[in-house]
């Protein structure tokens, strides 16, 4: 928010200097980004004007301009300004300025074999705003050869303040007086708005044609019809302070709602009324309906969009930007002034989804006073009626204000409890009702009404905010922490413990972490996961992120595939973040999500390369998972995977039925073509949240043996749907205390085994502890894995 010294003074009654202007600032949370003396930035550049302007020679697009400036011979400049023409007055940058915007110093030059001793300037290569039309045109009355700042009127400082979303007033120079006066650095001017007659009955009629569910689209329409309106230039006053702020003036119309906009937060619009066809129309755009707005750029509309229609065709993308065909020129002779309440996401949406930044939809997307829906109409018909003359017609009203009206109670124990120390209440409520607040005191609390202006008032919190940034932070005492115990206590929770080790355990594996979104497409959402409505985000930040992830898998890949893109065929990336499964409380979790493609260790002669596979991504599993204390001996793994794994090459680590603790495998070929991915991708994710705090480690027991270890190997045919795990596991169990170990060496399937079936060939080895087995025993440990085995898993001992 762009404001100069001397326009804030139009509000603010102060003697302070311009540096407590900004110190104040700063300390009431409106932190000053910049204060630029234009005067200063602008001492090298001269008022001169253009005496002829003559096609050049050599270039369609350049002219050649004869210069007066102000000394006895003209000079010589060749311009590219499509606005360059005899008889205005310009900028004129001479050899050896500097241009503002770039570091540029000018010089003499040739410009297509015809000599140029300087530049005429536009506005933005002087930092003040946008080319639009091409170089800077003058007022008549600017002396030749005086100073440019002068000839503006920029000779007070001006300031650039960033404004958090939760100040939509200090979007209006008015707001940011309301501030300053309430922290004592002045008082705030009252307004001297004076209403116009009006007379008849606006030609023009509004209605609303909203759905139910969208009624809030626009609370509030007034309208004015004004005839016998004269358009032309702004007088000196009007665009000097627009050109003060980088705002570039149009004509008396256009100037007054840009105005409205910057000294009050208060976005206006007005139509040529002649240009209009019938009665207007509020409605919802249908999806795919044209509308060409004042940038000259056509928009293809989207369902939901808020336009203002007559009964031909689409006037103005409502709260965004107004029509070419309906905006004003300067033969327009009646006019009709919107002055309209927008809901603030439908709004954002609009602007997001055609990527159309405008001073309209930056305040309305954040609130816009609706009490100011009235007085914003009186003060523009005033300004347009002084300006510019004409009638205007009585005010035409469609809705209405919207009930702002809120209270929010005070505890006088609770400000003591969050600050610290204790404030009177007399003191609190100058404070506030400095603000604009009506306040009540009773024994214990203060009753606040909140003004219009201030939505984002809300809580008991929100007041003492506003007490002590009025107090001033460096204002409050210094106020030791009470000591609860001294006994030490670790800061981090065993879920931050366990992030921060499963972290290092995967750079340590050569991984490289990555920090994504939590948002993914649309698209992206239906493949991990699927669509749910309550994981849709209401107000996206761009198309490409409208969900919440179910799975880290997807934003992971877009690392993989921008790596291809690349050249780089390999990618071992790694993300510790939230997934989201529903809005409940326990539907988001913590998640180590990994993603390997490409070989190992590729060029290097000690050591052969592999392409990563399935047991890769299933060592880092297990790795993380002894990093949060679980042991591979205490989970089992079995093949129900999500979609977006390889049926076959995949599998689930959980512990128990229910208790799933992640999954890995390689990525189903299917879902890598969608995403592009010409490569094979294996991935994992471990749940962290889902491991309980409690989890300890089984520790393994060694117990050391004089005796002979054996080994013996099986043979099982089960069905093609038995995991080898559970033979693995069932083999195990067969007598826990003797088998130390239990192997697969080999899978067979085909002649000699029923279909439907495979052989799993597995070695146990077995240590003695007492005493050395005789064969007898052996032959009961064997009996026992078989039994066990078939048990378990219904397997035949192969013959």
């Amino acid at each position: 928010m762009k404001f100069t010294l001397s326009w804030l003074k139009e509000h603010l009654d102060t003697t302070v200097s311009l540096r407590d202007i900004t110190d104040k600032l700063n300390s009431i949370g409106l932190e000053v980004d910049d204060v630029v003396n234009l005067a200063d930035t602008l001492k090298d550049f001269k008022v001169a004007k253009i005496i002829s302007a003559e096609k050049h020679p050599n270039a369609d697009r350049l002219k050649v301009c004869s210069i007066d400036t102000g000394a006895d011979v003209p000079v010589q400049i060749v311009c590219g300004g499509p606005n360059a023409r005899a008889g205005i007055n310009v900028v004129l940058a001479s050899p050896g300025t500097e241009i503002p915007s770039n570091g540029m110093v000018i010089k003499k030059s040739k410009v297509r074999d015809v000599e140029s001793l300087g530049m005429l300037c536009s506005a933005s290569e002087l930092g003040l705003g946008e080319d639009n039309g091409g170089i800077i045109e003058l007022p008549d009355s600017a002396e030749i050869g005086g100073n440019v700042a002068q000839a503006l009127n920029l000779n007070d400082p001006m300031i650039d303040i960033d404004i958090t979303p939760n100040r939509p007033d200090c979007l209006g120079i008015r707001g940011i007086a309301r501030d300053l006066a309430a922290a004592g650095l002045g008082t705030l001017k009252p307004l001297k708005d004076q209403q116009v007659n009006k007379s008849g009955q606006s030609p023009i009629r509004v209605k609303f044609d909203f759905p139910t569910e969208s009624a809030n689209a626009c609370p509030l329409f007034v309208g004015c019809y004004i005839k016998g309106v004269k358009n032309g230039p702004s007088p000196d006053w009007l665009r000097n302070k627009l050109t003060s702020i980088g705002a570039k003036p149009i004509s008396k119309l256009v100037d007054v709602t840009n105005y409205m906009t910057f000294d009050r937060a208060r976005p206006l619009h007005v139509f040529d009324a002649d240009r209009i066809n019938g009665d207007l129309t509020l409605r919802l755009a249908q999806g795919g309906e044209e509308f060409k707005a004042l940038d000259e750029e056509t928009y293809n509309l989207a369902k939901d969009d808020i336009i203002i229609c007559d009964e031909k065709e689409i006037v103005s993308l409502a709260g965004v930007m107004g029509g070419l065909d309906s905006g004003c020129q300067d033969d327009t002779i009646n006019v009709y002034v919107e002055c309209a309440l927008f809901d603030p996401i439908m709004i954002t949406k609009t602007g997001r989804t055609h990527n159309i930044i405008s001073d309209a939809r930056f305040r309305f997307e954040r609130g816009v006073d609706p009490v100011s829906t009235l007085s914003g109409m009186e003060k523009a018909i005033e300004m347009i009626v002084d300006l510019c003359g004409g009638t205007a017609s009585e005010l035409v009203f469609t809705g209405q204000e919207p009930t702002w009206q809120h209270q929010t109670t005070l505890r006088l124990s609770r400000f003591k409890k969050l600050t610290g120390f204790s404030l009177a209440p007399e003191q609190m409520i100058t404070y506030l009702e400095a603000l604009g607040f009506n306040v009540r005191q009773n024994d214990s609390s203060l009753i606040c009404d909140v003004p219009s202006w201030r939505a984002d008032i809300t809580r008991e919190e929100d007041i003492i905010e506003e007490i002590i940034r009025l107090h001033g932070i460096d204002n409050l005492p210094a106020v030791d922490l009470p000591v609860i115990d001294h006994t030490f206590h670790s800061p981090l929770s065993i879920r931050q413990i366990r992030s921060h080790a499963t972290r290092r355990q995967m750079a340590k594996r050569g991984l490289k972490e990555a920090v994504t979104w939590s948002f993914i497409s649309e698209k992206q959402a239906a493949v991990f996961g699927g669509l749910k409505e309550e994981l849709k985000l209401l107000n996206p930040i761009s198309q490409d992120l409208s969900h919440l992830r179910q799975s880290i898998v997807p934003t992971l890949l877009e690392g993989v595939h921008k790596n291809l893109n690349q050249g780089l065929g390999h990618a071992n990336l790694f993300e510790v973040g939230p997934v989201y499964t529903s809005l409940a409380d326990d539907g988001q979790a913590l998640c180590l999500t990994g993603v390997r493609s490409g070989a190992t260790c590729t060029d290097h002669w000690q050591k052969k390369a592999h392409n990563f596979d399935v047991y890769d991504v299933k060592a880092d599993l297990l790795a993380a998972l002894a990093e949060c204390g679980v042991s591979a001996d205490n989970v089992q793994i079995g093949t129900e995977t999500p979609s977006w794994y390889h049926p076959g090459r995949s599998g689930v680590i959980r512990q128990g039925f229910k208790q799933i603790f992640g999954y890995f495998g390689e990525l189903h070929p299917n879902v890598l073509k969608n995403l592009d991915i010409d490569v094979p991708v294996m991935a994992f994710e471990l749940f962290i949240s889902n491991i309980p705090e409690k989890q300890k480690p089984k520790k393994a027991k060694y117990e050391p043996s004089i005796y002979q270890p054996l080994e013996r190997d099986f043979a099982f045919v089960v069905s093609q749907d038995i995991a080898a795990e559970q033979v693995l596991e069932a083999a195990q169990k067969a007598d826990p205390k003797l088998i130390t170990n239990v192997s697969l060496f080999d899978v067979y399937a085909g002649k000699g085994i029923p279909d439907d079936h495979k052989s799993l060939a597995i070695k146990i080895n077995i240590q003695p502890i007492q005493a050395t087995l005789t064969e007898e025993e052996i032959t009961q440990i064997s009996n026992k894995v078989i039994a066990n085995v078939e048990k378990k898993t219904g397997g035949k001992l192969r013959g």
